[in-house]
């Protein structure tokens, strides 16, 4: 056999099968590895719903029932007032539009939480992200400093504010002791 000849030997057929076995088998050694990321995707989208439908959104009732209107209580009429006031619009519709996109991305989470194919919008994901966290900065850099300087000036505020937050905390009693 002439090895620069052209391989038409019944041979030739099963080593050429031997090529794709060995490109299956790469594949399907990478499935464990998938595997991983796969369960890694559900639970961080479990953990994503329960904590944003639970945590952020009481967040911001806090701050717009409890923060917004004490600090607002709080200052000085005048520029002071006005200024926290619309710290506190803004904030508070940065707050719906945020949930407003959560309610959106919320199908598609579901799925990858569940296992199932999904149309999850990665753009619209990456852009929530874009804006809570320029949410976040601008309420620390801004808004924050701001109402810790008025509620400063007034202990008795600061008080009202932290007993408010520990009541809505506390664990409600169901029934007589």
């Amino acid at each position: 056999m002439n090895p620069s000849a052209p391989e038409t030997t019944p041979l030739h057929d099963f080593s050429n099968c031997h090529v794709g076995i060995l490109a299956k088998l790469d594949a399907v050694s990478g499935l464990p590895a998938l595997l991983e990321a796969a369960a890694q995707a559900r639970k961080t989208a479990q953990e994503s719903l329960a904590f944003f439908r639970h945590a952020v959104f009481e967040h911001h009732a806090e701050e717009e029932e409890q923060l917004f209107p004490v600090v607002a209580a709080s200052a000085v009429a005048g520029e002071e007032k006005e200024r926290v006031i619309a710290l506190a619009n803004r904030l508070r519709a940065e707050h719906r539009d945020l949930e407003s996109r959560w309610k959106r991305l919320e199908p598609g989470l579901k799925s990858v939480a569940k296992g199932q194919d999904t149309s999850l919008d990665a753009q619209a994901l990456a852009q929530f992200a874009v804006l809570y966290t320029a949410h976040a900065r601008f309420e620390e850099a801004e808004y924050l400093p701001l109402a810790h300087r008025i509620l400063s000036r007034h202990a008795h505020h600061m008080d009202a504010l932290a007993l408010a937050l520990h009541v809505r905390h506390a664990p409600q009693v169901v029934g007589y002791i």
